[in-house]
């Protein structure tokens, strides 16, 4: 069975001074352990190996108490500056300087660091004693005792289920924020800072009566990603006569709903712990029971209906729901779980029971929420502030009353701000390139905004559909609005074609006729795996971006799918996806790995090429309205399109124009009829051709096809009659 070395620090005080986000990184925790060890200058030979081992063990996992900050104190203090006043310790009023202390006030004083699958050893016995000498952790008046031992699993996940804080582990986005760890060379890094701090100060050799200041060196620390995640429970609408079928709740339901499943869950808690009634009120109902003093969002139940999606005939109707139970919430995660389980609902319209709320046996339909997308859509429609509300207007007096365009203009530019604002109450922090608002709901089977008001305490004119355009990928769910914890601003990733997933650049002062469509795709290819390799967990790329099996051999490219890589013509990079040049869905791994590539470009900036030089490159949107994705019946090639098989024919033409009508087939295009305007035969290259196809309908791009395509050939634009 494995083991792992548990830290657990005591705070003195339910109070930490220390500069930096809670909670303390592990790098000052390394810190601590270091100065425990030290003594006077020195730190003792299996001290120095036991930290040495330490450093180089992967980030820990914290479990931290609930904090808030405390309340902002100036304080004035002396500066370590007696000589601006002549040595003179009776003039230390002149050299005082504030100070500002906010301190984190904590539910309580014990931190636990765990470095999981660890061996026992020498190093690890003698890590924990060096754990029982640690005196303090943060500022001089952050007093603290610890201890440290060896556990197995189980007795580690009993302490993780009593602990009633959060739970930090590291990985995930950096955007979530970063913590400083111990890395191989931390212990030799500090030891040298300290002895440089010791001698800092010294005398000018040029003039003995100056002193010069030298900057002691920093320390080593690595920069690790550490997530927070709620915990989360899927429930299944069941029927309350036949748990076999689904139920459904329609759209318009869904606050009615919601506000039901949750007064009751609380009842069921109540019930079951009297003492924790006002905690319930106020992160389960969001209020005391006089109305007043919701718990922060941060530590707030919240139930998110998942409306049925993923398929254009899907009627939207709500048959899942989602709890998500955050890290800071005093509530046992436990407990809230089972005040779900097995809830009955009743029917507003005939009082009887209708519904049972049983615990989902996969989360197939969450997947459609979390996908990354550059498009999100509001399924039910948003609550957003009363500023961006529309003007109402009297039935009575539609005709007199009726809004001019200007007005009508200013109510949706009011909305797009708002909209921006939610996005960022939400924790969203990607920037949004455009925002769309609407009375009309943005997908089929759905509902007009106004719906969402009845019985609710929002005004219909606050309520709006929503459609947000990003920079790259955000993952879901998300939910936005004032309504977010009643069902409304869900948001759900659109499949639309500003969302092919097409990543673009543009080269400064052009590609130059020097170098080749083929040659900058190869040296785009190699770029791109280059950056996504070094991101990738040992550095190994996966067939979808690299194009081959693990042998080296070459994807089957029908099987397996993978990027292709296009000049066009007026000079842009692009890195196609597969989906895109296939014309249907991306799947739920492609839609991961496009994540993974999107992200891994989001700095790219330069492309060498070789012989033909070196380019700065700009990204640029690649949406609906683009050239290559503009639907059109007629298509011309703009790099030669390559012969995929030399099939027996009566002419080259005609060998050429079957190619390419299975070649558009087989990238779920119609068949079209094609122009051969010439061929030629490159030798090491094969059979090459400038081609024209027209379709009997308009056919959106883009259009890549060919033996070539992957590396910048066979690429189509729309062209006039």
């Amino acid at each position: 069975m494995p083991s792992h070395l548990l830290l657990t620090v005591h705070l003195h005080d339910r109070r930490y001074h220390g500069v930096g986000d809670w909670p303390p990184a592990p790098a000052r925790v390394f810190q601590a352990l270091v100065a425990a060890a030290a003594r006077g200058g020195a730190i003792a030979e299996a001290d120095l190996a036991a930290l040495r081992w330490l450093e180089q063990l992967p980030p820990p996992v914290i479990a931290a108490p609930r904090a808030r900050r405390g309340a902002v104190v100036d304080v004035f203090v002396p500066n370590n500056d007696v000589d601006a006043v002549g040595g003179d310790p009776r003039r230390v009023e002149d050299i005082r300087v504030k100070k500002r202390v906010q301190p984190w006030l904590l539910a309580d004083s014990v931190l636990h660091y765990v470095w999981c699958a660890v061996e026992r050893s020498e190093a690890a016995a003698q890590a924990c004693t060096i754990a029982g000498q640690l005196y303090q952790l943060g500022r001089g008046v952050d007093m603290a005792w610890a201890t440290a031992r060896l556990v197995d699993s189980e007795a580690l996940e009993a302490i993780v289920r009593a602990h009633r804080g959060t739970i930090h582990r590291p990985g995930g986005d950096a955007r979530s924020g970063t913590l400083a760890c111990p890395a191989e060379g931390t212990t030799a890094s500090l030891t040298e800072r300290h002895a440089a701090s010791r001698k800092r100060i010294t005398a000018d050799p040029a003039n003995p009566r100056q002193q010069l200041f030298r900057q002691p060196p920093k320390a080593r620390f690595a920069q690790v990603a550490y997530g927070s995640a709620a915990q989360t429970a899927i429930y299944e609408l069941r029927s309350a006569t036949d748990e076999s079928r689904f139920a459904a709740w329609p759209l318009r339901e869904v606050v009615a709903r919601l506000e039901q499943v949750r007064d009751f869950a609380a009842n069921r808690l109540r019930g079951a712990f009297p003492s924790a009634a006002a905690v319930i009120e106020r992160n389960v109902v969001g209020r005391k029971a006089d109305g007043a003093d919701s718990a922060p969002i941060e530590e707030r139940i919240r139930m998110t209906p998942l409306p049925s999606i993923g398929h254009e005939q899907a009627d939207r109707a709500i048959r899942r729901l989602l709890v998500e139970i955050p890290a800071a919430c005093p509530l046992d995660a436990g407990d809230v779980r089972w005040a779900f389980s097995g809830l009955e609902t009743v029917d507003p319209a005939t009082g009887v029971v209708d519904v049972i709320l049983v615990a989902a046996a996969d989360e197939g339909m969450l997947e459609h929420y979390r996908t990354p997308s550059r498009t999100h859509r509001t399924v039910t429609a948003a609550a957003l502030p009363t500023h961006a509300a529309r003007r109402r207007i009297d039935p009575a007096r539609l005709h007199e009353d009726a809004k001019g365009a200007a007005e009508r203009s200013a109510e949706d530019d009011r909305a797009v701000h708002a909209v921006r604002t939610a996005l960022r109450h939400a924790g969203v922090r990607t920037r949004a390139v455009s925002v769309r608002v609407q009375r009309e709901p943005l997908e089929g089977h759905g509902a007009r905004a106004e719906a969402f008001a009845h019985g609710t305490r929002f005004a219909k004119e606050r309520l709006w559909h929503v459609e947000v355009e990003f920079d790259e990928p955000v993952a879901g769910p998300l939910v936005v609005g004032d309504g977010r914890f009643l069902g409304l601003g869900v948001m759900a990733p659109a499949r639309v074609a500003s969302d092919l997933g097409v990543v673009a650049f543009e080269v400064e002062g052009g590609v130059g006729d020097e170098a080749s469509p083929e040659g900058m795709a190869r040296a785009l290819r190699r770029a791109v795996m280059a950056r996504v390799g070094a991101q990738a967990e040992g550095g190994k790329l996966s067939r979808y971006v690299s194009g081959h099996e693990d042998d080296g051999s070459p994807a089957r490219t029908d099987d397996e799918p993978h990027l292709a890589f296009q000049v066009d013509g007026a000079g842009r990079l692009l890195v196609m996806p597969p989906h895109a040049l296939q014309h249907r869905p991306a799947r739920a791994w492609e839609r991961t790995e496009l994540a993974r590539v999107e992200h891994a470009l989001a700095e790219l900036r330069e492309l060498h090429a070789g012989r033909a030089g070196s380019f700065r490159l700009r990204r640029v949107p690649f949406d609906a309205s683009d050239l290559l994705a503009t639907p059109s019946t007629r298509w011309e090639s703009v790099t030669p399109y390559a012969v995929e098989r030399h099939a027996r024919s009566t002419s080259a033409s005609a060998m050429v124009a079957a190619d390419v009508a299975r070649a558009c087939e087989r990238s779920g295009l119609p068949r079209p009829h094609v122009v051969v305007r010439e061929v030629r035969s490159v030798p090491g290259r094969g059979v090459l051709a400038d081609v024209l196809i027209e379709f009997a309908v308009a056919c959106p791009g883009p259009i890549a096809i060919g033996r070539t395509r992957h590396l910048g050939g066979g690429l189509f634009v729309p062209t006039a009659d």
